[in-house]
This record gives structure tokens, C-alpha cells and sequence, in this order.
């Protein structure tokens, strides 16, 4: 059984910086590729970044392009998503999740991926 398991959400004022880690476990982590997402309160989620099976590929949403990287470790079964130069309308729980497809270089689209974490809230004050 899949299982994702975020962390490092929390509360911090604009401008600062969070690190958001993602540990997979029950499917081989390192052929797949992982995603976040986000989701704000009486919103859709949206789409925030994505990293291909290998690492050597990544996208991001144009709204946290150029403050958020996304890396893994797959030695670890982790997927990061590292934020800095926060701002309060990034407040959403946020969502890691991992592709249905192996050896997928990543993609925007929810449906793409089968499993996913539970969330960690980001709260980000003015």
C-alpha cells in the first residue's frame, strides 16, 4: 500500500522561508515522478510543482516560479518542496502526491497521479 507522509508546514511571516518534505513509502520511488499541490480555503486545488523520476526534470506553476524548487532524494523516498520569499496568498494545505506512471518526467495535471498525502497547512502572515 502507498502511503505519503508531508511535513514542515506551519506558520511564518511573509518573506520566509519553509521546507515542505514528502517520505514515500509501498511503490518504488525512485521510477516514479511526484507532484505538489495546494489547496486554499473555499478554493480549487491548484498545481504548484513537479519533478521527474529521475530528478533531472521539473515544472512549475508560474504563480511560485523563481521562490519554489522542488527536489528528492531517492535514496530517502522523499520529495522536497523548498519556499522561500513566502507570501500570505501561498497559505493552503499542501499536498505531495506521486505519479500513476512509471518513469513519467512529471506533470500539472491532478489526474495524473493515484495517491496522495494527507496535507501540511502553510500559513503565511502579513
Amino acid at each position: 500500500q502507498v502511503q505519503l507522509v508531508e511535513s514542515g508546514g506551519g506558520l511564518v511571516q511573509a518573506g520566509g522561508s519553509l521546507r515542505l518534505s514528502c517520505a514515500a513509502s509501498g511503490r518504488t520511488f525512485s521510477r516514479y515522478a511526484m507532484g505538489w499541490f495546494r489547496q486554499a480555503p473555499g478554493k480549487e486545488r491548484e498545481f504548484v510543482a513537479t519533478i521527474s523520476w529521475s530528478g533531472g526534470s521539473t515544472y512549475y506553476a508560474d504563480s511560485v516560479k523563481g521562490r519554489f524548487t522542488i527536489s528528492r532524494d531517492n535514496a530517502k523516498n522523499t520529495v522536497y518542496l523548498q519556499m522561500n520569499s513566502l507570501k500570505p496568498e501561498d497559505t493552503a494545505v499542501y499536498y505531495c502526491a506521486i505519479s500513476r506512471y512509471p518513469y513519467d518526467r512529471g506533470s500539472p495535471t491532478a489526474t495524473t497521479y493515484d495517491y496522495w498525502g494527507q496535507g501540511t497547512q502553510v500559513t503565511v502572515s502579513s
